[in-house]
């Protein structure tokens, strides 16, 4: 029993999933009638269900990370309204499969929510999470709202997909949303045999963007610090310099495409794109042609010593096995390099890369 606490934050600066709280499968000896504000991190979103069965009975703020929200394995039945909730956030980072099973049903129970925030990637059934599945499902039950801000990506299997809407008609289900302020992106990969739709709510919120594709609509992303290209059309030179001017402080880019580049053509010259914070390059799944978009200084200029993770048998091929002068320049601005197929890069080759560590 805490009689005095009112605020408690319990984060860590570590990814989530490697430091949480866990409650095992009893529920805790714990409660406070004075909370009103609480940010956790937990391994399972059951957990933190744990905590809303009226032990917090004050309970106003409430901030949750997690690492899973899978179907319930335990027993907990709370359906009671949490009408005093006035602010509540939820970060998932891992696909959930159970968002009309576990939190649909308990975000209902907020009636009187005044500001929420999601933030999940959802493996949904046979139709993407749009606007009138938010508008029925949660805004709906939730009549004192006035400030709703998410971030959902839901991808569908091919084998359940019926109708395969288009970016349009998931926009026009935002056409009611207060402010209209909603973005949408939506592709489909047949060679993966998946659909996806992102939405957002603006500004956006997050300082990652997961799975970015060539429809990629732009904007200014200023809060975007790491970002991971995904797509099976290939990402040509006009699209890198988007991202770099919708992206101004990316720190960690991660590419997987393994398309070849249709307008790759030693004798046109490019406009060179600089990456003024770019520190990671992740480039273990992709064609030669990503490769030598970011090693040769004709395409891209790097403006920090950066870690680079890369097959030995790619770095081989784009470098022309360490001699060509057109990736000296930006292969000496690799001062981490983590070889896949090559547990160390062989000594003679290290004057390629002077400031290697």
């Amino acid at each position: 029993m805490c009689n005095k606490l009112r605020h408690f934050k319990l984060y860590t600066s570590v990814p989530i999933g490697t430091a949480y709280i866990s409650f095992g499968v009893e529920s805790p000896m714990f409660l406070s009638p004075t909370l009103v504000e609480l940010h956790i991190v937990v391994y399972r979103f059951d957990e933190c269900l744990f905590l809303l069965d009226g032990r917090f009975n004050q309970l106003r703020i409430l901030f949750v990370k997690t690492f899973h929200i899978l179907p319930l394995q335990r027993s907990i039945i709370n359906k009671e309204r949490l009408s005093n909730l006035k602010h509540v956030s939820l970060t998932c980072k891992s696909l959930i499969c159970a968002y009309d099973e576990v939190i649909v049903p308990h975000l209902q129970r907020m009636i009187n929510l005044e500001k929420l925030a999601l933030y999940f990637m959802a493996d949904y059934d046979d139709i993407f999470i749009d606007g009138n599945n938010l508008q029925k499902n949660i805004i709906s039950h939730m009549p004192r709202l006035n400030q709703f801000i998410f971030n959902i990506r839901s991808m569908i299997n091919y084998d359940n997909l019926n109708y395969f809407p288009s970016n349009e008609d998931i926009r026009r289900t935002f056409i009611n949303f207060k402010d209209n302020q909603v973005t949408s992106c939506v592709d489909y990969f047949p060679k993966s045999k998946y659909g996806q739709c992102h939405i957002y709510s603006c500004p956006y919120a997050l300082t990652y963007y997961e799975n970015l594709t060539n429809n990629f609509p732009g904007g200014l992303f200023n809060t975007v610090q790491q970002i991971e290209l995904f797509d099976e059309r290939p990402f040509e030179h006009e699209f890198f310099i988007k991202i770099s001017q919708s992206f101004p402080f990316l720190k960690e880019l991660t590419i997987i495409n393994s398309e070849q580049q249709k307008s790759n053509n030693e004798n046109r010259k490019y406009s060179i794109i600089n990456y003024y914070h770019l520190t990671k390059l992740h480039l273990v799944h992709v064609h030669d042609d990503y490769a030598e978009q970011f090693l040769l200084d004709t395409k891209t200029y790097l403006s920090n010593y950066i870690q680079l993770s890369i097959h030995y048998d790619q770095l081989q091929r784009v470098t022309e096995y360490f001699t060509r002068n057109t990736t000296r320049y930006n292969c000496s601005k690799v001062k981490q390099l983590y070889l896949y197929g090559l547990s160390q890069l062989p000594k003679q080759y290290n004057t390629y890369f002077p400031y290697l560590k």
